[in-house]
């Protein structure tokens, strides 16, 4: 398998990403979202009409994905938000690496001039290590926001990173 994953935008690759959500998503400790959701519906959500999706690649298997979409309109349209998924095989493999450094080329070429992740689950240490390296600064905490399925009640992050 190559050791840097290719990454392009998804085109009509509903059964790729519904096999990349499904699992996070039913696991319940990094997105809140239903953990119950179908397929379609998980397809759907990732896949909104604001959001650019992109996908991971290394060896032909799809690895990862991604969106990138305007955090707010208007006056705060400027900043973007991304959502990420890595496959669990393809963890500690440099995938979720790839593709942050692609989403903030990604946004700077869009024109964005900051990326915040709006709720970032506590417990997800990983994610979280890997986006203060790159430069994310943790700008708000909220408490007990999201319930965790094994941790209970635990805080929530604001994360924000100046792209200019």
């Amino acid at each position: 398998m190559p050791s840097v994953p290719t990454i392009r935008p998804a085109g009509e690759d509903e059964p790729a990403l519904a096999g990349l959500l499904l699992p996070v998503f039913r696991k319940g400790d990094s997105y809140a979202v239903d953990p119950t959701m179908t397929a379609a519906d998980a397809v759907a959500y990732w896949r909104a009409p604001e959001k650019s999706v992109f996908l991971a690649e290394m060896g032909g298997v799809t690895q990862g994905t991604y969106y990138l979409r305007p955090n707010q309109g208007g006056g705060g349209a400027h900043v973007c938000n991304c959502g990420y998924v890595t496959a669990e095989a393809a963890r500690g493999r440099g995938v979720a690496r790839a593709m942050l450094e692609h989403s903030l080329a990604e946004a700077r070429a869009r024109g964005f001039r900051a990326m915040q992740y709006n709720f970032v689950v506590s417990t997800n240490t990983r994610a979280i290590d890997i986006w203060t390296r790159a430069g994310f600064d943790t700008v708000g905490r909220l408490p007990g926001a999201f319930r965790h399925p094994t941790e209970g009640y635990v805080d929530a992050l604001v994360m924000f990173r100046s792209l200019v």
